[in-house]
């Protein structure tokens, strides 16, 4: 879920991931917006959505950042702190 915790109306304009299977190899997806949409968020509303990553061993790691743009069009990233990536139905692994 993203969540505008700001006091500006934003727009979700690209993302940028970086995504590592457990062999350690490196997949970077870059793209606008997500899941199709360039999502508007007035200070305190939140989108949700529900996407997939390219992996090919049973777990990885995925971090990034989201490019978002003040109504101003000044244009600012959110860091997307890593995160464990596990493929359903495999049991969760440490990474």
């Amino acid at each position: 879920m993203i969540e505008n915790q700001g006091r500006e109306t934003v727009r979700l304009v690209s993302r940028h991931w970086m995504i590592m299977n457990a062999r350690g190899e490196l997949t970077e997806v870059k793209g606008l917006g997500v899941v199709g949409d360039q999502p508007v968020l007035k200070p305190g509303e939140s989108y949700e959505y529900t996407s997939g990553a390219p992996l090919d061993t049973p777990s990885g790691m995925m971090g990034g950042t989201y490019q978002m743009e003040r109504e101003s069009g000044e244009q600012f990233n959110v860091e997307i702190p890593t995160f464990s990536l596990d493929r359903p139905n495999q049991g969760v692994f440490l990474n």
